[in-house]
């Protein structure tokens, strides 16, 4: 009788030994101070001290990426999702007025490609970079099966810290404060069933020239990874100039904003004080989309918002702009009835 092995049932040990070898100097390379040991135990650990905390209280999250990992399926582009990882979580964390210090990542798939799975992880240790945390962990689960072939999927975790007096939003949230947003580097990664869908009616391929940006693949334009504001949103709010911020994720302005802001409050925006890029117009108009329910999916050029007091306006947009930040005068908080609003109106053809 054949000795019935592991890889026969469909898991290779081998090929996961092989990606954790290729991977432990990306994960190196995002070691900062607070950061011990390194890939290969049973969990990780970070020292608060030696991060420079003396009375931290510590803030977490999680996402994933959603069904952007299709189009990255399918194009063949793999060194980018992982960015969009590091982003979804790292960018949650520093809303609440948290540095963060270190990530895990859950990599699931059928059967394991290491080069596909390497290619991931070096877009995860660049998010990592950006952010200023160190990767220090996650798991690999090859499960056959689960999965068709070629398909995987991820997760991330992300533990920041603020001094106890440092948390966002402040209480001093209120009428005549001044809102501006800070520009995406595109879709991000939500609402990509609805880009799923457009894609479809439209019976574009991915790799065409972009109808919005032809010096690119289509699938190369919609993949442009999350951008991750964590260190020009640190310095402003160690400048003391932050009152609240928004990460525009899922539910865009109008579902985002809301959350940070006190009852009694309205955010009144502008749609026309910030430059939407290329790629909401096409999906408008590809899809048929009318205009509030793209500023209810997606960021439409807004990744992120920033209320400031209307005195600190100008020192806030110029050390943003030093940052290399495209920041914008969005809007400004009106007191109102009631649970808080977001106010938009975009006019006849937004966006253009």
């Amino acid at each position: 009788m054949n000795s019935l092995t592991y890889r026969d049932a469909g898991v290779d040990i081998a090929a996961g030994d092989a990606l954790v070898e290729a991977i432990k100097p990306l994960a190196r390379s995002t070691n900062r101070p607070g950061t011990m040991g390194g890939l290969g135990g049973f969990g990780a650990l970070f020292d608060l001290k030696a991060a420079g905390f003396t009375d931290p209280v510590l803030v977490s999250a999680t996402d994933g990426v959603g069904t952007k990992l299709r189009l990255a399926i399918e194009a063949g582009i793999h060194d980018t999702v992982g960015i969009d990882l590091v982003a979804m979580c790292v960018n949650d964390l520093v809303v609440q007025g948290a540095e963060p210090l270190f990530f895990l990542d859950y990599f699931a798939t059928g059967a394991l490609d290491v080069a596909a799975a390497a290619q991931v992880v070096s877009g995860i240790a660049e998010g990592c970079r950006q952010a200023g945390c160190a990767l220090v962990g996650g798991e690999t689960a090859e499960m056959p099966g689960m999965y068709a072939k070629g398909d995987y999927d991820l997760a991330g975790f992300s533990v920041g810290a603020a001094e106890r007096g440092a948390l966002l939003p402040r209480d001093t949230v209120g009428a005549g404060d001044v809102i501006l947003g800070l520009g995406s580097s595109g879709v991000h990664s939500n609402g990509f069933s609805l880009v799923r869908r457009v894609l479809a009616l439209a019976g574009v391929a991915l790799e065409a020239p972009a109808p919005f940006a032809p010096e690119m693949s289509l699938g190369a334009a919609l993949l442009a990874p999350t951008r991750i504001y964590v260190k020009s949103l640190l310095t402003l709010h160690r400048a003391g100039l932050v009152k609240a911020l928004a990460h525009i994720t899922g539910g865009g302005l109008p579902g985002n904003l809301p959350r940070v802001l006190p009852a009694g409050t309205a955010a009144v925006l502008d749609a026309t004080a910030w430059p939407v890029p290329p790629v909401f117009g096409w999906l408008a108009r590809a899809g048929g989309i009318a205009a509030p329910e793209l500023l209810r999916v997606f960021n439409c050029g807004i990744g992120m918002v920033v209320v400031v007091a209307a005195g600190d306006a100008d020192a806030a947009c110029a050390l943003l702009a030093e940052s290399g930040e495209a920041v914008h005068v969005i809007g400004h908080i009106e007191a109102t009835e009631g649970e808080a609003v977001v106010r938009v109106a975009p006019p006849a053809g937004w966006p253009a």
